[in-house]
């Protein structure tokens, strides 16, 4: 039989939830029964980010998904897609019809794994703690719409917004939410280290080599209640230098599972392979790809060049030669399969062309060819990134009206160099906090965004983004989300490239491996299992 390629639509929750087992009785090398995962992600604690795994701090896809199994949060995206149900809450809704009050009742008897009871004036302290420490990494941005919030007995919390923000249920859902105990994080600093408690499915112990963290050990809650189903006992994160590493590891049997971040060699390697003991899973995605840009740096700052970047850079090339079909071109920060998906870079620019790129620059008074340095980052989203460049290089160089060099830098450095305005233009990645198109355009465009980004249009910040949130219906949300991205196309702040499918390879005999992640790539290694080789 051959290696098993299986594709997963959008909607996984309508799936019937058994991958089959093929796998040797050997594979693993945890603890017992220990499910082991590799993953390329790279957790680092350092000066800029002494507090890389603190909710209040933490704001990337890696230490997310380690937060997601421990510290958890009144609401949850469920299996498939859909609305976020109720997880340290037992319910929670709008009580007013303006989406301006929010009200959330704990479930009863909710402990965190120390035994220390969760309450509501908990919740209260640790959704207050993260909005006032206001951390540098800009996570704090998705708790900005809450004014005040109340109390009332053990179990009742009540969030009181400045404005409508029918996507607030989305946002109680993220691990800057999370629920924490305050004598384990002080109100007015962050817990810096590896250290990690909550209430959550499982505990975790974590393994430091010098500034890094090396594995993470979850161990089964016996005190958790919530809306999921545990189905293991242990789990072990390894990080991998590598993605060539982490494949030697799979094959090896020295893991059981690998997760992002596989390159697109490894991906055609085992779709096409004929050994049966690993199953490679395909799944819709929302990650997305995109340079950024210091809109107040000599080199940018006059949006021609932007807008030149944007009239030159061909997707489609950009795809063949690095990612094939591991990725699609992108026409806007809103990816194709969110409501409100505008083809708006398209529909401005339309194809490729040297000659329209030129006139924008001749028109401006700009001098050509413009000398520009393009930043990525070295070893946060793949070793592709690296090719990514070297053809985004060739594509403007070739078109006669830049003049580019690259540069490549670990993401230690390269995070903190970016959200300084150190760089004119750099690489990004963005999985999103939540699947609404408000979290692929706020995070951006809105005050304290994610990337410290100058740029800012008081249409968007102030009307577009609040009448956008006051819209229940998310289709009704559509004109202004639509107007949103023509702006974004036109003014060019960010320059949209790819979005991209994600992928599982898996060791036959684990089980769930089609909910290990969701849309958002959230890893949910709680669904995974040890079935019967075969």
């Amino acid at each position: 039989m051959n290696r098993k390629t299986l594709v997963l639509p959008a909607v996984i929750g309508l799936l019937a939830p058994v991958l089959a087992a093929c796998g040797g009785p050997d594979g693993g090398s945890g603890d017992g029964d220990a499910i082991v995962v590799g993953t390329t992600d790279r957790f680092t604690a350092s000066k800029a980010a002494p507090a890389p795994l603190d909710p209040a701090f933490a704001y990337d896809v890696g230490t997310w998904n380690i937060l997601r199994q421990t510290v958890q949060t009144l609401m949850v995206q469920p299996r498939g897609e859909g609305e976020p149900v109720p997880e340290a809450a037992e319910k929670c809704g709008f009580t007013d019809t303006g989406n301006e009050r929010y009200a959330c009742t704990l479930r009863d008897g909710l402990t965190f794994a120390s035994g220390d009871p969760v309450t509501a004036a908990d919740v209260k302290y640790s959704i207050d703690r993260a909005r006032s420490l206001k951390t540098d990494s800009g996570v704090s941005g998705l708790l900005s719409t809450i004014d005040t919030i109340e109390t009332q007995g053990e179990r009742e919390v009540i969030f009181h917004l400045k404005t409508a923000d029918a996507t607030f249920p989305f946002k109680l859902s993220t691990p800057v939410a999370g629920i924490v105990n305050p004598d384990d994080y002080a109100k007015d600093k962050l817990r810096e280290g590896f250290e990690v408690d909550g209430s959550g499915p499982y505990t975790v112990q974590t393994e430091v080599e010098g500034d890094e963290l090396v594995k993470a050990v979850f161990t089964k809650n016996p005190g958790y209640k919530g809306t999921l189903t545990v189905n293991n006992e242990k789990v072990e994160l390894v990080s991998f230098e590598d993605a060539d590493a982490m494949g030697t590891a799979l094959n090896q049997g020295d893991i059981d599972l690998m997760t992002r971040a596989m390159t697109p060699e490894q991906v055609r390697e085992l779709s096409n392979a004929s050994d049966d003991t690993v199953d490679l899973v395909e799944m819709s995605g929302l990650e997305i790809r995109y340079l950024a840009f210091n809109t107040n740096a000599p080199e940018v700052e006059d949006k021609a060049v932007r807008q030149a970047m944007a009239q030159v850079i061909n997707r489609s090339e950009l795809i063949s030669r690095v990612y094939g079909s591991q990725a699609e071109p992108l026409y806007s920060l809103v990816p194709a399969t969110i409501t409100g998906h505008s083809n708006s870079f398209f529909n401005t620019y339309g194809d490729p062309s040297a000659d329209k790129a030129r006139s924008l620059l001749e028109r401006a008074d700009v001098s050509i060819p413009v000398k520009l340095t393009l930043h990525y980052t070295t070893d946060h989203y793949g070793s592709a990134t690296e090719l990514e460049f070297e053809e985004l290089k060739r594509q403007l160089n070739d078109s006669g009206l830049f003049d580019v060099s690259i540069e490549g830098t670990p993401w230690k450095t390269f995070r903190p160099a970016e959200q300084k305005g150190e760089y004119a233009v750099y690489g990004m990645g963005w999985f999103p906090d939540f699947p609404d198109a408000d979290n692929f355009l706020a995070p951006f465009l809105d005050a304290d965004n994610f990337l410290s980004s100058p740029y800012v249009n008081s249409e968007i910040r102030n009307t577009l983004i609040p009448e956008s949130r006051r819209e229940a219906d998310r289709l009704s949300a559509a004109e202004s989300v639509t107007k949103m991205q023509d702006i974004v196309a036109d003014d060019v702040p960010v320059l949209p490239l790819w979005q991209g499918k994600q992928y599982v390879a898996a060791r036959d005999d684990i089980t769930g491996t089609a909910y290990a992640l969701n849309s958002t790539s959230t890893l949910q290694l709680w669904e995974l299992g040890r079935g019967v080789s075969g």
